[in-house]
């Protein structure tokens, strides 16, 4: 946190974030208490993901950057033009920047709850022919409606001091990010959760 406090150089500040993720990941599967045969994770893969657990966080990622090329979107923010992220064509870079603030609490908590409680299981997956993990219909089914209702379960949010549904989180943060570029706030308060 000390070196990204003094950091001014961008290249840095993302080499920083890597390092990062990969302490976090380091230490992700001991979160996994059930299932371990099935369900253990040995460091993040990604296209295609290679086992059940980086197939959950890669779909979860993905209906997360949608949810946020929405609400930025929605307050009338390009969601191509990044901060963090190169602006590359095709990429929403500004919502994959929004989403980082969001991927720990709402998508890594809920695959590892999914998974604790037992309410996605090894017969929700498949092995396709190239070898990558994939959702049966039934587990993506699945999936999709734990989603739904994860994202309707309450939170007070710790800058506004309101009560929202955790769906709405990207919007609200989408909205204060546009109030501070617009000049509105002195800031853009991050969200920071406990």
């Amino acid at each position: 946190m000390e070196k990204i406090k003094v950091t001014d150089n961008l290249d840095t500040l993302r080499g920083l974030e890597g390092e990062c993720a990969s302490v976090y990941f380091r230490v992700f599967d001991e979160l996994i208490l059930n299932q371990k045969e099935d369900f253990w994770f040995h460091g993040r893969n990604k296209r295609p993901p290679l086992d059940n657990v980086n197939a959950m966080l890669s779909f979860g990622y993905a209906l997360l950057s949608n949810d946020c090329a929405g609400a930025l979107e929605g307050v009338g923010l390009d969601s191509y033009a990044g901060f963090m992220h190169r602006d590359r064509p095709g990429r929403e870079s500004l919502a994959l920047d929004l989403m980082e603030e969001f991927r720990p609490v709402l998508v890594d908590r809920f695959v590892i709850t999914l998974i604790n409680n037992r309410q996605m299981k090894n017969e929700h997956f498949q092995k396709s022919e190239s070898g990558a993990i994939e959702f049966t219909e039934t587990g993506k089914k699945k999936y999709l409606s734990e989603w739904q209702e994860h994202k309707k379960e309450l939170l007070t949010h710790p800058y506004l001091k309101e009560k929202i549904n955790w769906g709405l989180l990207p919007y609200v943060q989408a909205l204060l990010l546009a109030r501070y570029l617009r000049g509105d706030l002195d800031g853009y308060p991050p969200f920071m959760w406990k």
